[in-house]
């Protein structure tokens, strides 16, 4: 395809930095911008696999502690969640996709599960929903490092941490680029393999092999490798 057309599909404002990025080389742009794909492609693989292991693990442990319909127990009256003003947007979330189970006649606590997004998880380890669910949750994490007077590895640290890849699921989500520097346009995979070495390291905090749970789906490596050598 030629550029003209590639740009045309793709938007010349969204072509306009991986042009940049290849000193207006629009061959070398159009590679790095599928190229790009890839990498999101790859990344987005590991989130989604991120993501089940956190929220099951997160399921085991408030199943165990608050009973099998835990999730929609606090949204309901009377529930953990229901009152409390500064925990309104996530219990509006679980409370929407409840009442579209509910009149679909589809509700089970596994499908109520499936319908949560990533923010969702990552807010349960906010101070407040971290506190009214129980204060329970970093059981989850048994390898993680034990707090210190310098570095402390409590529900916040978990909830930035997760922030992080949130954000990145985000980026991705949006078609954004995760194949350059921030601010800059340069070519840069350090931002993914940074995230990519987050998950890992929150997987063996959870007792999970990421290396083996990943086997034969991770090729983060060599998708950021092909971008440094374009």
């Amino acid at each position: 395809m030629k550029y003209s057309e590639f740009e045309d599909i793709i938007s010349q404002q969204r072509m306009r930095k991986y042009l940049l990025a290849c000193n207006n080389d629009s061959k070398k742009a159009m590679t790095l911008y599928r190229y790009n794909l890839k990498l999101s492609q790859e990344m987005f693989t590991l989130i989604s696999c991120f993501e089940v292991a956190l929220r099951n693990k997160i399921d085991k442990q408030l199943t165990a502690n608050l009973g099998n319909d835990w999730l929609r127990d606090a949204v309901i009256p009377n529930g953990r969640l229901y009152y409390d003003l500064r925990v309104e947007k996530t219990r509006k979330i679980i409370e929407k996709a409840y009442n579209e189970l509910m009149r679909s006649n589809a509700y089970s606590h596994s499908k109520l599960l499936s319908e949560m997004e990533f923010g969702v998880w990552k807010y349960m380890f906010s101070n407040v929903v971290y506190a009214l669910m129980g204060q329970s949750l970093l059981h989850i994490f048994p390898n993680k490092p034990t707090s210190t007077r310098q570095h402390r590895y409590d529900n916040s640290y978990i909830f930035q941490e997760l922030d992080y890849i949130n954000k990145l699921r985000n980026h991705i989500a949006h078609h954004e680029p995760i194949c350059f520097s921030r601010p800059n346009a340069a070519i840069d995979t350090s931002y993914a393999l940074n995230q990519y070495a987050r998950m890992m390291r929150l997987f063996n905090w959870m007792g999970i092999d990421g290396a083996s749970l990943m086997f034969g789906l991770d090729h983060v490596g060599s998708a950021c490798s092909k971008i440094m050598c374009l």
